[in-house]
């Protein structure tokens, strides 16, 4: 099992640089764009197309990547102030519904893109980009999201994770049942 999850993070590393190279890409063609446009005052056609794909696909490739190093926004308030063994069954439990809406989300793109496919969308722009290739980057990258979050459900059940990174000695409810110990002691 712990093949799996260092298959898994490696692969999260490698969505981490495929969604760095496609925001630095979009960076390029935007300043080829600006150029284009005024300094040869011509017509630029698939340059903002492509950098909508390419942010977009940004998004969803580096998905896994930002699960992987906890990058995501996280309220952890109510995980602080509960003990460490009803912490862990909240972590479990967050862990689950995640990889279920992951897979849900993961299964309905899939049936975007292959209704972009069987249909020959294209884009409606000057451009007639053939939607099924950005498209694809949902599918993708929310498969990808999805062996991630199994990876972290593994990781979390076989306690090689701390439920919501956080050390037991160091919820807020130790440090409080620790102070009210010492305040006893001292009267």
């Amino acid at each position: 099992m712990q093949g799996f999850v260092r298959g898994v993070n490696l692969l999260s590393r490698l969505c981490g640089y495929v969604a760095a190279a496609l925001i630095a890409s979009s960076v390029i063609v935007v300043c080829q764009m600006v150029f284009v446009r005024y300094a040869l005052n011509q017509n630029t056609i698939w340059q903002t197309d492509f950098v909508t794909y390419c942010l977009i696909a940004a998004t969803f490739v580096g998905s896994p990547y930002v699960l992987m190093t906890r990058g995501h926004v996280n309220v952890d308030v109510l995980p602080h102030y509960v003990a460490p063994r009803p912490r862990r069954w909240l972590a479990l439990f967050a862990a689950g519904l995640s990889l279920a809406f992951c897979i849900t989300i993961a299964v309905l793109t899939f049936r975007f893109w292959q209704e972009a496919w069987d249909n020959k969308w294209v884009s409606d722009t000057m451009w007639r980009a053939r939607l099924w290739i950005p498209y694809s980057s949902m599918p993708i990258g929310l498969g990808l999201l999805t062996l991630q979050a199994i990876a972290d459900l593994v990781n979390l059940a076989n306690g090689r994770e701390r439920p919501f990174g956080i050390a037991a000695e160091h919820s807020a409810a130790a440090e409080l049942a620790t102070k009210v110990a010492s305040e006893e002691v001292h009267l």
